[in-house]
């Protein structure tokens, strides 16, 4: 609560009578002059007045679209992080769907493929003994033995059905060494591998503004 103001008489007298301090009284009447100057004056005030009103609405509504954004980039950043994991999903599907169509149309390419990046490991080799499902193994057994000749192979080649390996699965094994191809078990391990980068990159992949800051 403020403090009260002392009462003041408007016009005091001195002890002869004479007015000792007289209020100034507002003035009634101006000129032209004086008008437009208080036109003028008024006008900046309200100008000023106006102004900074606006200023603080531009500023409002500046913190309110900050606001609304840090509310918004987290889920764009979710919508894009759902999107690389589909898109990454849709690859492998569209990968393996390639691949199986491959191998089914040429199930000996990977075997030869190996044959051929084996061939200065195996050329020494007085024995290579290929394994692979009946059906594989029988469409080798025509072909493996030329195709060693061609690599510089000269040892004993044996083919043998193994019912235990998967659909276009085979190993090699050449005494010193073995090599295996197991299509199942390295498409999954491409899906572990692809899996645990979208986990480790998480949220982080990419900025959602250019310029800015993954």
């Amino acid at each position: 609560m403020s403090e009260p103001r002392k009462f003041a008489f408007d016009t005091e007298f001195g002890a002869a009578g004479e007015i000792a301090y007289a209020a100034p009284r507002p003035k009634r009447s101006f000129t032209p002059e004086e008008v437009e100057e208080i036109r003028r004056q008024a006008r900046a005030e309200g100008e000023k007045a106006a102004m900074t009103s606006l200023t603080a609405q531009q500023l409002a509504a500046v913190n309110e679209i900050s606001r609304a954004c840090g509310q918004a980039l987290p889920a764009l950043a979710g919508v894009a992080h759902r999107h690389r994991v589909g898109a990454a999903e849709l690859a492998l599907a569209c990968a393996r769907a390639i691949a199986g169509a491959a191998l089914d149309r040429f199930p000996e390419a990977p075997v030869l493929a190996a044959l051929e990046a084996l061939s200065r490991e195996i050329e020494a080799a007085p024995r290579l003994v290929v394994a692979a499902r009946p059906d594989l193994a029988e469409r080798l057994e025509g072909i493996f033995q030329q195709a060693a000749e061609r690599h510089g192979f000269t040892g004993a080649i044996q083919v043998r059905s193994d019912l235990a390996l998967g659909q276009h699965a085979f190993t090699l094994d050449f005494g010193d060494g073995s090599a295996s191809f197991d299509p199942a078990a390295a498409a999954q391990r491409v899906i572990e591998a692809l899996q645990a980068a979208l986990a480790a990159e998480g949220l982080h992949g990419e900025a959602l503004i250019p310029g800015g800051q993954g």
